[in-house]
């Protein structure tokens, strides 16, 4: 397992490497052994630290771990975001590690996995930049891919990557859903109805 450490607006010193590469390579490689890499950015932001780590599982499992947390000193910082990695992979570790055993692969053919593109869009410009254009300007791009997952799987992964919202094909039926996570906590699951022709 690579771990990449960096710093943002700060120096860091050697003994919080040292921590960091222990603390990751017990923590996380007693749930998952498969992280290909893992980076851990400290950034200072005024007299507060927030630390950032990111984690991928490897291209075939498309599964990504995120987690971030604030503190007033590097180390605090980095043990709380840690800790809600370890937690989720707790959390998860059952279908992490025997969900190849539980879920049979979808035919290929008739339950689609399609490349596409994910947009960052800038929607901090001001009212009037906004209507005078007639689409938003697009700070950044990258590939993706929107897969084919059963809504736990789904789920998992949205829980996994801290992320706000996933959209996938449904293993049951493989029409596009789409999963976010509501204020309350609690998650929305979106499951449109088939298209069927009208009759003529």
């Amino acid at each position: 397992m690579k771990i990449n450490i960096s710093g943002k607006h700060m120096e860091l010193g050697a003994a919080f490497q040292t921590h960091v590469e222990a603390r990751l390579e017990e923590g996380i490689s007693k749930y998952i052994d498969r992280i290909n890499l893992l980076e851990v950015v400290a950034t200072k932001e005024g007299h507060r630290v927030r630390v950032d780590i990111h984690a991928n599982t490897g291209t075939n499992s498309h599964v990504a771990l995120n987690s971030s947390a604030e503190a007033g000193d590097v180390y605090s910082a980095f043990d709380a975001a840690s800790e809600k990695v370890e937690k989720q992979l707790r959390r998860y570790k059952r279908k992490l590690t025997n969900h190849h055993r539980d879920y049979q692969e979808p035919d290929a053919a008739t339950l689609p996995s399609v490349a596409a593109k994910h947009y960052v869009l800038d929607t901090h410009r001001d009212k009037d930049e906004l209507e005078a254009d007639t689409a938003p300007a697009i700070i950044a791009e990258k590939p993706t891919n929107v897969q084919t997952l059963t809504v736990s799987e789904a789920v998992m992964r949205m829980d996994l990557g801290n992320l706000p919202a996933l959209m996938f094909y449904n293993a049951a039926h493989g029409r596009i859903n789409f999963i976010y996570r509501r204020d309350d906590g609690n998650v929305a699951w979106v499951d449109p109805e088939a298209m069927t022709s009208k009759a003529a």
